[in-house]
């Protein structure tokens, strides 16, 4: 038997039946009675041979319970996650597909890119921009690595990140950095 790789990975819907077929309500139903069936069996085997007597009725009811929380935990689920290395849509390319929308790291980079790009000629937005987010990144590693942040104890804060972290970050600058002198305050940042 011969088949091709488009027959593999190709997908058809199958045929619906209409909602008020016989053959699939009774099938479903009787699905459902097995299953819960099994479930009681299971459950009075396993409590007799522990030496435990409970009604059956009472078992019934949990599998019931079970099969019924199961079926909305279903129904509720969201629709699972597209197959990595998908088609791009018609009329576009494969290298040309919208890939930032799925590449966590590229958005991470691109959050720090572009304000840094947009800031780079005027220091009143990176100040604005950049200088909080770096800001809120050494306060969460302060917290994380030592307990402290620089509003909860400045003095500990200061003495921990050196007079030049402390400095640029409490201080806005009258220029945009310099990419190197960035790389020195996040190499800096990275060693607390």
């Amino acid at each position: 038997m011969s088949t091709s790789i488009d027959d593999l990975l190709s997908f058809e819907e199958p045929a619906e039946r209409p909602s008020g077929s016989r053959g699939g309500r009774a099938r479903w139903v009787l699905r459902t009675l097995a299953v819960i069936a099994a479930i009681v069996v299971v459950v009075v085997v396993g409590l007799r041979a522990a030496g435990f007597q409970i009604s059956l009725w009472i078992i019934v009811a949990g599998a019931l319970a079970v099969v019924a929380v199961r079926r909305v935990t279903a129904a509720l689920s969201p629709p699972p996650p597209p197959r990595a290395g998908g088609r791009a849509p018609a009329g576009e390319e494969p290298d040309t597909w919208n890939w930032a929308a799925r590449d966590a790291l590229r958005a991470a980079v691109n959050g720090w890119a572009w304000p840094l790009d947009w800031s780079n000629t005027r220091p009143e937005r990176f100040a604005s921009v950049i200088l909080p987010r770096l800001g809120e990144l050494t306060d969460e590693r302060l917290r994380l690595k030592h307990g402290v942040t620089r509003e909860s104890d400045p003095v500990r804060a200061r003495a921990l990140l050196g007079e030049r972290v402390w400095t640029f970050l409490e201080t806005p600058p009258r220029r945009t950095p310099s990419p190197r002198d960035l790389a020195v305050i996040v190499a800096e940042l990275e060693k607390l």
